[in-house]
């Protein structure tokens, strides 16, 4: 059996993890997550293809990966889900017709510092153009914020208890991924 190396060649510019995500369960992709990133060169970038929930981008680091890409922040943000500080918003839910209040209080993006959730599921539920905009700038800036966050973390040795916060976010993704 040949090594990574090996594999590679000689001059890699970094490596990939790719075709997770594609119908396994939560839980056994993060074992398969945390099995393979650790065999990859940790002198070279790790980039973990298609996977992009704030908990799958909080693993893959915890794991060892660098470098995320996947459509869900924008994906989401166009079908109505928005990530915040104080987890999913799913803002075509009715009970947001009334909500004077910014989508996420903790965000200072252009969507929370100048919209309410009101008017943002008003945008949603009439299928203005307008609310794909402003849905995907801030789900951009909530995972932008969630990878500075995570930078700061393990600047601080803390990284246990920022991946403890994420999964209480998302509790039931959490619970996917321990198997529950």
């Amino acid at each position: 059996r040949r090594s990574v190396e090996e594999i590679c060649a000689i001059d890699c510019d970094g490596f990939a993890i790719g075709g997770l995500s594609v119908g396994e369960g939560k839980a056994e992709m993060y074992d398969l997550l945390y099995h393979t990133a650790p065999l990859l060169p940790a002198d070279k970038p790790r980039y973990l293809m298609g996977v992009g929930t704030p908990l799958d981008i909080a693993h893959g680091i915890h794991a060892g990966v660098d470098m995320f890409d996947c459509v869900l922040p924008t994906r989401n943000a166009r079908n109505g889900t928005l990530y915040t500080s104080l987890g999913k918003v799913n803002i075509k839910r009715k009970e947001y017709a009334e909500d004077d209040g910014p989508l996420d209080p903790a965000c200072d993006c252009y969507a929370c510092r100048t919209f309410s959730r009101a008017y943002l599921r008003h945008l949603y539920v009439s299928k203005e153009l307008l609310s794909f905009r402003l849905n995907s700038l801030h789900n951009l800036t909530y995972f932008l914020r969630l990878a500075r966050e995570a930078r700061q973390a393990v600047r601080e040795n803390r990284y246990a208890a920022f991946l403890a916060h994420v999964e209480s976010l998302y509790p039931e993704e959490a619970a996917l991924a321990a198997g529950l």
